[in-house]
């Protein structure tokens, strides 16, 4: 969008600042958010394949930085095919995926613990045909809206001890892999994305409830659901 502004709008280009020292400062600044979200990544492929996958992913993405930056080295220099550094990397890249290839591991079923139990459509069915309240999460290692709600809503003491008192459960579906189970669940939703949440009130319609979600939010129906 501020790509489109400046080209589409001149007179925006007046708000730039004036090009200058500063924009190296700015370069190693917005380095910082890029090293965290490399730093994700690996740990993410960690949970995903193993510590050979993460291990695999740590050396390619060593690579290609040494490689980047012997490019630079020769461009600096003023070398002809200054890129061919690169085709060094792509070579060890290339052997890394020959010889230790990421492994995706499907994630093993969480036991029920604390009212929380694995999300299956038979255990939601069975639930319901109980009266018991439900609430049903689906969540993923890679989706950061989700470790949010967890921390500041769902996996509060105060939500918990509600949940608790109603004798809800919580069935919690880990979509990290692309469980084809959920991901079918939430087409028939009409939803191809998480986070997504339901509460299941006894003798109700399953309520979809906001991706961003508070505990006070889930306290009240957690109260309704009660009486």
């Amino acid at each position: 969008m501020p790509f489109l502004i400046l080209a589409y709008v001149p007179a925006s280009r007046r708000w730039l600042p004036k090009p200058g020292p500063w924009m190296l400062t700015f370069r190693r600044i917005l380095a910082l958010p890029m090293l965290l979200t490399t730093v994700g990544l690996l740990w993410l492929l960690g949970r995903q394949g193993g510590t050979a996958a993460m291990t695999a992913g740590a050396l390619a993405a060593l690579s290609i930085a040494v490689g980047l930056w012997w490019v630079g080295l020769r461009q600096q220099a003023g070398r002809s095919r200054s890129w061919l550094p690169l085709a060094a990397s792509a070579l060890a890249i290339g052997l890394l995926i020959v010889t230790a290839p990421p492994r995706t591991v499907a994630a093993a079923p969480a036991p029920a613990i604390g009212g929380i139990e694995p999300f299956t459509e038979k255990r939601l069915a069975e639930l319901r045909s109980a009266g018991t309240p439900v609430f049903v999460d689906f969540t993923a290692d890679w989706c950061l809206t989700c470790k949010v709600n967890e921390k500041v809503a769902i996996e509060r003491p105060e939500t918990r001890a509600a949940f608790g008192k109603a004798g809800l459960v919580t069935l919690r579906g880990d979509w990290t892999n692309g469980d084809p189970t959920i991901t079918r669940f939430l087409a028939r939703q009409g939803r191809n994305s998480i986070p997504f949440y339901l509460f299941v009130a006894p003798g109700k319609s399953p309520e979809i409830m906001p991706q961003l979600l508070t505990s006070r939010m889930l306290i009240e129906r957690a109260v309704d659901a009660k009486t």
